[in-house]
Formats: C-alpha cells, structure tokens, sequence
C-alpha cells in the first residue's frame, strides 16, 4: 500500500497505524482520490456485508475504544445486491449521524433474502462520546462509484468508495 497521506487538511487523532486494528477484522483501507476505498472479506457474503459496515466505522474511530454495551438494529432494500450494500451503509450511516449518535464494534446480519434484496442487521456498541472515542475522518456518504461485490463459492468480497 502507497505511504499514507491524510484525506483532508483537518488534523486526524487516529494514525493510519490504528485504522483497522479491530481483532479479526478481514477489512482494509484502499487509496482513492480524495475518498476512501473499502475493501472486505468473509467466509461467506454476510461476514463481507458485516466487515464492510465495521471497516466504514473503524474509519470514523479506534473501535478497540469501542464497547459493545448497547444493541441497534438496521433494515434496509435494494433492487439488486449492490443497491442492497449501499442502503445497508448508508442506514448505518444515518445512525451514526443522528441522535443517538451510535457506533457499532460489531455488526452481525441476522437475515439477507437474496431474492428479495433485504437485509436486517444487529449493532454492537455504544453512543459515540468525544471525551472517549477519538475523532477520525467524517463519512459524508456512501457511494455507487466502482462498488463491486464478489460471491462466489470461494470468493466473498466488498469493495466500496466512502466519500469523505
């Protein structure tokens, strides 16, 4: 990966060394011109749905700051897999932004209808607290551009561009 260069002028208390430091995470942190590419994996697509919504969080704060005190469940539907993704973040996103401001450490599907294109999920974490999570890189939006979702038998992949 190319040396790290801040994503913006704004001063960052999280170093490129404590983005993604979750234990177990199967995430990682693409360059991409003045975004953010999101890069994850699983052992099946859920796990990568699960991963791609913990690598966007990872991005905002050290989850290992990040206590899983309180449960949040999310919802959402597409017309296909990605416009699927996309909902799945953008719904975890507005959670995040509004009251109660909710961080989750760990998100597990608990439901994705394949034909269907719905997915319910449940949060593990906490309200988001200055004096005890440090502010990382604000995530404006989720976005379309260059998303790609890998399912196959031996391949479970995300890849999604976060606008930053």
């Amino acid at each position: 990966m190319a040396a790290y260069q801040a994503p913006c002028d704004l001063p960052s208390q999280i170093t490129p060394e404590d983005r993604g430091q979750v234990k177990g995470g199967k995430y990682e942190y693409l360059d991409h011109t003045a975004d953010v590419q999101l890069h994850s994996w699983g052992d099946t697509l859920e796990e990568a749905f699960e991963q791609v919504g913990v690598a966007m969080f990872g991005y905002m704060t050290d989850l290992e700051k990040v206590e899983e005190h309180e449960t949040q469940e999310v919802e959402a539907k597409g017309d296909d897999l990605e416009s699927l993704l996309y909902h799945f973040l953008d719904e975890w996103l507005f959670v995040f932004s509004a009251d109660p401001f909710f961080i989750p450490k760990k998100i597990k599907i608990t439901d994705l209808d394949r034909t269907n294109f719905t997915i319910k999920s449940k949060g593990f974490g906490e309200v988001f607290d200055l004096q005890k999570h440090p502010q990382g890189t604000e995530v404006k939006a989720i976005t379309y551009s260059n998303m790609q979702i890998y399912d196959s038998e031996r391949k479970h992949e995300c890849y999604v561009i976060i606008d930053i």
